[in-house]
């Protein structure tokens, strides 16, 4: 070997070393990458969804994932959080809700499995019947646009009052658009956690199934006006939209959607929650 090779020789050696080095670094830091998630956070509305929770995490847990449960108090709070990483998933929501939330603040949140249906109620502390609603009652509706135009849309079902016809079919029904009040109803909208604690000072107030259960209200013995449990308001799971092919996405809809999940709703809440899966 010539003295004048030495240097091309060590200068192999030197390449072959670092491409050494560099493959078994990634060959230890691969694995970690491709490393399944396997706890997350998911956001709910305080009430009975903590409830059904407690058994999709069972579920869950033999699927093995961990479910870390979030709960909220404001409607306004768990698309927010998700969308600023917070939450990995939420629960409590329908359609019409997410698609005005990305609408009015650009959350790039997307559906990836149904849960439940919560059929809305107007209760009252003063009435026994929605017949005995007098003139000018005080009537609360949620401030929020899909549930107030939810709930605006009941008491035309039940003739209390008129909507325009283009606001009923967009679903944007505010109280701008009634048209025809016979009882000259008040009404009043606040925001949904307000409702059930403002029934003392209302006729009547639409009360969404969570917030009705936690304040001790029945949908079936209680609520003095019904929404059909078949309508468009089917609630889901919503992650980030770079999620929602992840394995644990999958996971947690096929736990929630499970036959387990499905006995506890309809023995637990007799009618009040339906599945929508």
């Amino acid at each position: 070997m010539s003295l004048a090779s030495l240097p091309r020789r060590r200068a192999l050696f030197s390449a072959f070393a670092l491409s050494a080095i560099v493959a078994t670094a990634f060959a230890f830091t691969a694995p970690v990458h491709a490393q399944e998630k396997a706890r997350i956070k998911v956001g709910i509305s305080v009430g009975n969804a903590e409830q059904i929770f407690e058994v999709v995490k069972k579920v869950a847990a033999r699927d093995g994932l961990t479910i870390d449960v979030v709960v909220f108090n404001d409607y306004q709070l768990p698309n927010a959080a998700l969308a600023a990483g917070d939450l990995d998933a939420n629960a409590f929501q329908h359609q019409p809700f997410l698609d005005n939330q990305i609408k009015s603040r650009g959350f790039d949140i997307v559906p990836v499995g149904l849960t439940i249906t919560a059929p809305l109620g107007f209760y009252s502390r003063k009435l026994k019947s929605i017949d005995a609603l007098p003139e000018g009652a005080a009537v609360g509706i949620q401030n929020d646009p899909s549930n107030g135009n939810r709930s605006l849309l009941l008491l035309q079902s039940a003739g209390l009052l008129t909507l325009k016809p283009e606001a009923v079919k967009n679903n944007t029904a505010t109280p701008l658009d009634v048209v025809s009040n016979p009882k000259k109803i008040k009404l009043v909208a606040l925001d949904a956690a307000q409702l059930p604690r403002s029934l003392d000072d209302l006729t009547i107030a639409s009360i969404n199934n969570d917030y009705a259960e936690k304040s001790g209200l029945s949908f079936n013995k209680d609520a003095i006006l019904k929404e059909s449990p078949k309508g468009p308001y089917a609630n889901l799971i919503a992650v980030r939209r770079v999620d929602k092919d992840q394995p644990w996405a999958r996971k947690l809809v096929a736990a929630y959607q499970s036959a387990e999940v499905k006995q506890f709703i309809e023995t637990k809440f007799n009618g009040a929650l339906v599945p929508a899966f």
